[in-house]
């Protein structure tokens, strides 16, 4: 059996007190990367974030992550992906409840 490649990896080079971090995080893209970078710049202890896809054939991005004052950027990480989390939930919420409530013309498709 082939060994499984770990969601998020920490890449070689990052600072031993983790406040500047390039992080890998496999089977992603540009969609969750541009929201992702979006909602670590919104923290105003993130000194810098930047994102990448190395290469189209491989489905990875790299996030790069610096803090202010020593922070750790991996505790910036999972703040923001579960920021985005939540962000995603209302969406969602919003998104079905006008679906489900508000007067539009709905066609039903007959056999």
């Amino acid at each position: 059996m082939a060994d499984s490649i770990p969601k998020i990896k920490i890449m070689k080079g990052a600072e031993a007190d983790l406040s500047a971090a390039t992080f890998q995080i496999h089977d992603e893209s540009h969609t969750i990367g541009n929201a992702l970078r979006w909602m670590l710049m919104k923290n105003p202890k993130v000194e810098f974030c930047g994102y990448s896809a190395p290469h189209p054939s491989e489905n990875v991005i790299q996030v790069r992550i610096q803090m202010y004052d020593n922070l750790s950027s991996l505790s910036a990480l999972i703040t923001a992906l579960s920021d985005l989390e939540t962000l995603c939930g209302t969406i969602e919420d919003s998104y079905m409840t006008s679906f489900n409530n508000d007067d539009y013309e709905k066609w039903i498709e007959e056999s």
